[in-house]
């Protein structure tokens, strides 16, 4: 596990919430502590869903405690029961991520025993909200996440190797076996830029209604970077899957295909800078990469070699038509997101490039 920023807010969190609970006086702020772990959060937006979920966890466990001591007492079987019936309220409201603080609650309220039974577990509710409070107050103070810049890099950092793959792929110059161990770690950064980028579509920390237009409009350009990312991904699936119908095709072709596919990824480059404010992004990029978007040519020109084959090699002939399928697809994608850049840079001149360093 990586130092990071939801570590410190961790530990901040706790001591708020062992720090309040002893400013009040109440018994055993150890459970402010406790229940402090359970609601840190990754942002701001899910925080707020966590405090609202868990505050409602944390009662319900109370109520049951109660009932099942004042009704039935509190031997270990009878917490059992309360522990069992409880987490089949939590599944049926679709509670599920607060079971853990529901049953704190249940155990920490079910083990007393006094006289002033009632009063003392709601002071023992009363102290597990506070450290569930104590997390959102942390949250919504400190450290705010730049889930964008982790966004951008982790989508920049796949593609700088998924586009290098390409060009080396194209011309038969790479180790097959080495590239489908690397395609396995591109599919498990694919999975990370998902997750990132669901935080940061949740981040709720542009509190401005011009911003947030700007937000909702970047939004749709990063989910079209990560599409552009697959596709490439998908070119670079199919060269090494059908490498061998690569190896025997025609050499114009080939050398028509990785011409193509040289202006596709440099035009892809061109992009993530432009992103950046690395590259003009006053107008679209078409007029740089005009090879790559006469694409009626391209296709034509392996539509008529895949019709020549004759009915022994109608096999390759269908890999060819993948290949060549995924390559046009990409090409739309990238000039989609041309079109959506130019868009968005016009509407919103002010919008800061965003602050990005190579690792």
């Amino acid at each position: 596990m990586k130092l990071g920023a939801r570590i410190f807010k961790t530990g901040i969190a706790i001591v708020l919430a062992l720090y309040l609970a002893e400013w009040l006086n109440l018994p055993s702020p150890v459970l402010a502590g406790i229940a402090a772990i359970f609601a840190i959060q990754p942002n701001i937006y899910r925080s707020y869903l966590t405090v609202i979920e868990q505050i409602q966890a944390n009662i319900i466990g109370a109520v049951l405690a109660i009932l099942f001591v004042l009704v039935f007492g509190n031997h270990i079987i009878i917490v059992g029961m309360a522990v069992i019936i409880a987490i089949i309220l939590l599944l049926k409201f679709k509670l599920e991520k607060s079971i853990p603080i529901a049953l704190v609650t249940i155990v920490a309220i079910m083990e007393v025993q006094n006289d002033q039974f009632v009063q003392f577990s709601m002071i023992r509710m009363f102290n597990i909200s506070i450290g569930v409070l104590s997390s959102f107050l942390v949250n919504l103070i400190f450290l705010p996440p730049q889930y964008e810049t982790k966004l951008f890099s982790l989508i920049n950092q796949l593609n700088e190797d998924v586009l290098k793959w390409i060009r080396i792929t194209s011309r038969n110059a790479s180790e097959s076996y080495l590239l489908k161990k690397d395609i396995i770690r591109q599919r498990e950064k694919l999975i990370k830029i998902d997750n990132m980028f669901l935080l940061y579509k949740e981040d709720r920390t542009t509190p401005l209604k011009k911003n947030l237009r700007a937000k909702q409009r970047k939004i749709v350009l990063y989910r079209k970077l990560i599409l552009t990312t697959r596709r490439s991904m998908d070119i670079l699936q199919r060269l090494n899957q059908y490498e061998n119908e690569l190896h025997h095709l025609n050499p114009q072709l080939l050398r028509t295909m990785q011409d193509h596919l040289d202006c596709l990824v440099s035009y892809h480059e061109h992009l993530l800078l432009r992103f950046v404010g690395k590259a003009k992004t006053t107008e679209t990029s078409e007029e740089l990469f005009e090879p790559c978007m006469n694409r009626d040519e391209f296709m034509h020109m392996f539509t008529d070699e895949i019709y020549k084959n004759n009915s022994d090699e109608i096999t390759s002939s269908i890999h060819l038509l993948h290949i060549v399928s995924s390559i046009l697809e990409y090409g739309e994608k990238l000039e989609h997101l041309d079109h959506l850049m130019t868009s968005f840079y016009k509407y919103h001149t002010d919008d800061e490039a965003l602050e990005y360093e190579e690792e």
